[in-house]
């Protein structure tokens, strides 16, 4: 990995659950690769805020590299929705949408209740009874802190991570590994409020017995109705940003 010095910092959120999330990256990440996920965290993290422009001769003299690398780490953003390339203006940071919002949730709904039915009639949910366990009780613990639910958060995206990783199925893995730098922002917006977390974690205590109970069925329906919930937040969330 290349040296960045002056990188802002990225959340524990991120440090510690983005770069295992890019599933279909490979071993040994080119130059472009590495500053697309040091800016990729800014973004998700929301040190770059929407609309915000990203200067390529800026990010550059930053990461001291030309700025070929810079502008193909953009356009790799770009394909992950979280930058946009306009015509003589470069590339600014995507204003998250309801529409993309739908659009995203919708299809992790369908994958996450897929991949949490495999996990609760495969072989290896013993095994992995006591992690979940652990915590998913952390979470009963931290959702009615008060603030934006960093820690909460964090053990939300781990859990995923845990949950994909043992699905066992390779296909469904990189395609919600995929989709995970994207989904990023809008699981902030959907978690943003004690009274949701309070929600997520009694679904997320659901999914814990159906899995400990080998119901595949119960597991798939928790775990679409876990997204969707977060989903309608975030929407929820954008409508009242947009009429303020």
């Amino acid at each position: 990995m290349i040296n960045l010095p002056n990188a802002m910092p990225a959340t524990n959120v991120l440090s510690d659950v983005l770069p295992p999330l890019r599933s279909t990256a490979p071993l040994t990440q080119s130059l472009p690769e590495q500053i697309a996920a040091q800016l990729s965290e800014r973004i998700v993290s929301g040190a770059y805020t929407p609309g915000q422009r990203v200067m390529e001769q800026a990010i550059a003299e930053e990461f001291d590299v030309s700025r070929g690398p810079v502008r193909e780490a953009l356009r790799l953003l770009e394909k992950e929705g979280l930058v946009m390339i306009l015509p003589r203006r470069g590339a600014q940071v995507t204003n998250p949408t309801i529409e993309e919002v739908n659009e995203i949730f919708d299809i992790r709904a369908m994958l996450n209740g897929l991949r949490d039915r495999l996990i609760a009639e495969g072989h290896q949910r013993d095994s992995l009874i006591p992690l979940l366990e652990q915590d998913i009780t952390r979470l009963a613990q931290t959702a009615a802190v008060p603030g934006p639910g960093d820690e909460y958060i964090d053990i939300v995206l781990r859990l995923n991570r845990l949950l994909t990783q043992a699905a066992g199925n390779h296909r469904l893995q990189a395609i919600l590994g995929s989709l995970a730098v994207q989904t990023v922002r809008y699981t902030r917006l959907g978690l943003s409020t004690p009274r949701r977390r309070k929600q997520s974690a009694q679904n997320w205590q659901s999914l814990l017995q159906a899995i400990r109970s080998g119901d595949g069925d119960a597991a798939e329906r928790i775990a679409r109705q876990r997204v969707i919930d977060s989903r309608n937040a975030a929407v929820e969330h954008l409508r009242t940003q947009s009429t303020a």
